[in-house]
């Protein structure tokens, strides 16, 4: 795969956004709002450094950042042709001060709590009336535009890459450890920005058994299941896919569980277009692993939304009942696990059409069995 050049994907368009979250802002009485969760500052923005602020008011919107990264706030706002002014402070006090200047005469002014500590809550409310943001920018970000979509998609087939050329080395008995790094080169080698987060490689009757489990000098052998959980991080985006593969031929058992899950997974796909409730992609997922016994065996929700950040809203879990709307990308990914069994999980990234879905991950799922290995 040719390397990815970021000049050739659709240009994000951020300056729009600024309105759309005044207007919610408006409905929720808000007249200032400090936004200080670096994915939501890039998504309003297109600033991609490690501290910034922004102030939104009804009429202005300021970027606070500091010395490291003055110049490169100015380039990236001017790139994606961002409304607003960059201010660069020296301290934390100083911006602390820059952020008290920029919300004085507003009276209902609005922080993401949950996004600071309460150290840093306290030394704002100090000086400034605050109350917690209601999730404004975490509901304006559900909906992707073409670009995001352009960026996830790529990052989806440079995931599916890496692991095309990396799957037939797991019957030389590699550790997991090696798989992971293997991976990783691999997707960086295609143009990703790295991996989009902790690639996941679980074998054997244990580890593979453990939803999150972190790779390490355990070999890979015949008879496992390796889960592998790999995604691409691409001009901010991610992806995220699942594949569970079995080493020589799946034991009765281990066809089993791998048809359930799949089974799982067509149903929780074929529940997902706008308007379904993400109970109920939850509970198509959940039904059909209870009718095949392994319902006690599925530990965690189907799925989640995936964006800037590799897990945000909607999420699709039994509590949550959440309409999905055209536009959001997800992830559909049941999974059983036992540990001395094993573990087996299928995951894609679709996004959500008015009719169903498209899916974004493309790797073949039909059968445990690894891809054949090239022929040279």
């Amino acid at each position: 795969m040719r390397p990815v050049d970021v000049t050739e994907l659709p240009p994000i368009e951020v300056r729009p956004r600024a309105a759309t979250v005044r207007h919610t802002m408006a409905a929720a009485g808000l007249d200032a709002l400090l936004v200080s969760n670096l994915s939501d500052v890039r998504w309003m923005t297109g600033f991609g450094g490690s501290n910034g602020w922004v102030v939104l008011t009804s009429d202005t919107l300021t970027l606070v950042t500091d010395g490291r990264y003055g110049d490169q706030a100015v380039d990236q706002l001017t790139a994606t042709s961002a409304e607003g002014d960059v201010v660069v402070e020296r301290t934390i006090g100083e911006i602390r001060s820059r952020l008290v200047q920029l919300t004085a005469g507003h009276t209902s002014i609005a922080a993401q709590a949950q996004h600071l500590s309460h150290a840093e809550w306290s030394a704002l409310e100090d000086e400034i009336a605050l109350q917690p943001e209601p999730n404004l920018l975490r509901t304006a970000r559900r909906r992707k535009d073409a670009a995001e979509l352009a960026r996830m998609q790529r990052a989806a087939e440079i995931a599916e890459t890496a692991l095309a050329d990396v799957a037939p080395m797991l019957t030389d008995e590699p550790t997991e450890a090696d798989v992971r790094d293997e991976l990783e080169y691999r997707m960086r080698r295609c143009g990703a920005d790295g991996p989009s987060y902790d690639t996941i490689v679980g074998s054997g009757p244990e580890q593979s058994a453990r939803p999150h489990h972190r790779p390490n000098r355990r070999r890979i052998v015949e008879g496992d299941n390796v889960v592998i959980d790999v995604g691409a991080l691409v001009d901010g985006y991610h992806s995220d896919m699942t594949r569970t593969f079995v080493i020589g031929d799946p034991s009765p058992e281990q066809q089993h569980r791998y048809e359930a899950v799949l089974a799982a997974q067509l149903a929780g796909l074929a529940a997902v277009r706008a308007g379904a409730s993400s109970v109920a992609v939850d509970g198509a997922c959940r039904s059909l692993l209870d009718e095949r016994g392994l319902g006690d065996w599925f530990v965690h929700g189907t799925g989640h939304g995936v964006g800037l950040d590799i897990h945000e809203d909607p999420f699709l879990r039994w509590i949550d009942d959440t309409e999905l709307a055209e536009g959001e990308v997800v992830t559909v990914e049941p999974g059983v696990y036992r540990e001395g069994s094993g573990g087996v999980r299928i995951e894609d990234l679709v996004t959500i059409t008015a009719d169903g879905h498209r899916s974004l991950t493309a790797f073949p799922k039909d059968s445990p069995c690894l891809p054949s290995r090239p022929t040279t």
